[in-house]
């Protein structure tokens, strides 16, 4: 089997997954790759699957914490990948990868496959994946996940929101349900372990978003 075919195996596997998203600038040594390398060992000894863009910085945090955690084997670490300028190279920690020419294909592919987002610092890049996962929330064409946003890069930006969009109508509270910020690992963990504990329940609020946003 091609390494195309398992990936499109496991993409319509019921699995609880949780994509990362965060800044590849980002090096090993810095807490805020520390963090995240901490909080993947925690989703891969829970048995949870980690998405990821598969590069350097923060997801390669994401995917060698996850692999550290992951002692029986059993969840599995994606990387999808994407042709840039200065090429991109997979990080060695990956089970299953994808490669992609356009961040549109991409952005479909992690919200196909995401049960969770987590959101690390990070620049345009991961502002465009959070913005992107929030408004598929708000139209309703994706379920609403929880997003998570971590370290200290993000209460000024939902002061801002609230501030600027919220009072001012141009959103509704609604919109702003979906968000949770996480000062640490643990804050993160425990939103993620909820979400998991209602998807293995088979809750009727949760649904697998590669069935509402399946691909073409």
């Amino acid at each position: 089997m091609t390494e195309e075919e398992k990936f499109n195996q496991e993409l319509y596997e019921e699995h609880f997954r949780v994509a990362i998203f965060g800044s590849a600038r980002i090096e090993d040594g810095d807490p805020r790759y520390e963090r995240i390398e901490e909080l993947a060992q925690m989703i891969g000894a829970e048995g949870i699957d980690v998405i990821t863009g598969g590069g350097p910085g923060i997801m390669e945090a994401a995917n060698k914490g996850h692999k550290q955690g992951n002692k029986n084997g059993e969840a599995h670490s994606f990387g999808l990948n994407i042709a840039l300028p200065h090429e991109q190279e997979s990080n060695r920690h990956l089970d299953l990868e994808k490669d992609f020419d356009r961040f549109s294909e991409r952005l479909d592919t992690f919200m196909s496959l995401s049960n969770v987002v987590v959101v690390a610092p990070g620049g345009i890049g991961t502002m465009l994946e959070l913005f992107y996962t929030w408004q598929l929330v708000q139209v309703k064409h994706i379920c609403s996940i929880p997003i998570i946003l971590l370290g200290d890069m993000w209460p000024e930006l939902i002061e801002w929101m609230e501030k600027w969009q919220l009072d001012h109508k141009l959103i509704s509270q609604n919109d702003m349900n979906s968000i949770f910020l996480a000062d640490n690992c643990k804050e993160a963990f425990g939103v993620i372990k909820k979400a998991h504990d209602e998807f293995q329940k088979g809750n009727k609020d949760f649904c697998l978003n590669f069935k509402k946003y399946k691909l073409q």
